[in-house]
């Protein structure tokens, strides 16, 4: 395999990750314009971003699965495509209710390139060379985690909020060239089957549970712990099984890699606390510091640069050492967040902020970069579709939380206690993790042979 089709491989994922984390943050300053434009209450255009985010996290889990049986380089491919037509769907919508549908397309997309991007790299790369693959493929998808905002807003104040989508069709039209030109990856031991009542069990349950996470904060608390009820029956449902079936969509075998297990877990955690800083960092800039929203979104440039580049320093990270550099992570994190809460000055405040950028940065990737370390190759797919599923509903309840605490109230007594119960959460799940790690010595899994990759169409033999 040469240099040049790894290289293609890499550009298509981190060209769809830009598009997927882009299109997760940029579209929060674009709903008033696209209520002005598309009519439709407040409530109807929250499911501009609901529907988007619902749909990438109730997929991911069995889009992981399929792309090990049925090809990684073609479910990426399937998902740039649908990606890049759902945006332009998005770009011309002439009614909120066609916006939310294709925002949904575009989900079910985002769904598919994530976890068959990681693995097809992880499958394209020799062991050693997989964390920084992964690493630089996720650092540019952190430039539009944290310029997002910024990036979105400009877009909509100087052309329009169809801008936003507009972007990403010649983006995923050139990913999915690349893709197409490199090398296919798949699990060569597994019967190409589909365990198809394995994956409506696992597609309702995720969907009720995303629901419920989602909409908690409008719900009533009966409404809320019904739903919640509902997806552990249907999730149940889907363990069991799993243990029954002879080809699953999850070898339940893999909760008990205990590298994986805790990665993922402390992954979440970090994922939920990056997404809780996204959201308060901005406002507090404005409201508390009282900077004007261009100055907020200058001031914002070092914190989202250091997350940018933190991506290819998590793909360095040997993976035994993984555990112990995320629970410095999470500890150094929770410090960062607890002098953001309490910072006397704008200086100490973005010092603090530059601190837990470059710190939830490096979590965030590393998790996505050493769980592909710890699994057999051939299941990269799934193992990719469970942490990100894990990591997307975490999120997801973490907003929630911090939506429901704040209560539309921008002031620095709403948001320092959000700040504090983050930090609190974050250094919890570092001494957990700590504790686990020392109780069993973390090793990397015995990796079987690599499958071998075979050429398609489009990959050239440079």
């Amino acid at each position: 395999m040469t240099v040049a089709v790894r290289r293609r491989a890499l550009w298509a994922v981190a060209a769809g990750v830009f598009c997927i984390q882009f299109d997760s943050f940029a579209l929060n300053l674009a709903l008033p314009a696209i209520g002005r434009d598309l009519g439709g209450a407040e409530a109807d255009l929250q499911w501009v971003l609901s529907a988007y985010l619902l749909a990438t996290g109730t997929l991911m889990l069995t889009a992981g699965r399929l792309g090990d049986l049925l090809g990684r380089r073609r479910l990426l491919l399937c998902g740039l495509t649908l990606f890049t037509a759902a945006s332009l769907g998005c770009a011309l919508a002439p009614s909120l209710p066609l916006l939310v549908a294709a925002r949904v397309a575009q989900g079910a997309g985002a769904a598919m390139i994530m976890p068959a991007g990681l693995a097809l790299l992880t499958g394209l790369h020799p062991p050693g060379r997989r964390g920084r693959a992964i690493g630089w493929a996720l650092g540019l998808g952190g430039v539009a985690t944290a310029g997002g905002p910024l990036l979105g807003g400009l877009l909509t104040e100087t052309f329009s909020w169809r801008a936003v989508f507009w972007l990403n069709v010649p983006l995923g039209a050139l990913a999915a060239r690349w893709a197409a030109g490199t090398m296919e990856s798949r699990d060569e031991a597994a019967e190409a089957r589909i365990d198809w009542p394995g994956l409506l069990w696992a597609t309702a349950a995720l969907g009720v549970l995303a629901l419920a996470v989602d909409r908690a904060p409008a719900w009533t608390p009966p409404a809320t712990a019904a739903a919640a009820l509902l997806a552990a029956v249907l999730l149940t449902g889907f363990l069991r099984r799993q243990k029954r079936a002879g080809n699953p969509l999850v070898d339940l075998g893999l909760l008990r890699n205990r590298p994986y297990t805790v990665l993922t877990i402390t992954g979440a955690v970090a994922n939920t606390a990056t997404v809780v800083f996204l959201f308060v960092v901005p406002l507090s800039l404005q409201h508390r510091w009282h900077l004007p929203a261009g100055g907020a979104g200058a001031a914002f440039l070092a914190p989202a640069a250091v997350m940018a580049v933190s991506g290819p320093v998590a793909g360095r990270v040997r993976p035994h050492a993984a555990p112990a550099v995320m629970c410095a992570c999470l500890a150094a994190s929770a410090a960062a967040l607890a002098v953001l809460a309490a910072a006397p000055t704008p200086a100490w405040y973005l010092a603090a902020a530059t601190v837990a950028g470059a710190v939830l940065g490096t979590a965030n990737a590393l998790t996505l970069t050493a769980t592909q370390s710890v699994i057999r190759a051939e299941r990269a797919g799934e193992a990719s579709g469970v942490t990100k599923t894990a990591i997307t509903l975490a999120a997801g309840l973490g907003v929630a939380c911090a939506g429901a605490a704040m209560n539309g109230d921008t002031a620095p007594s709403a948001t320092t206690p959000v700040l504090y119960a983050t930090a609190s959460v974050c250094v919890t799940a570092a001494l957990v993790a700590a504790v686990s790690s020392r109780r069993a010595r973390l090793k990397p899994v015995r990796r079987r042979p690599a499958p071998t990759c075979s050429a398609h169409d489009g990959a050239s033999k440079e």
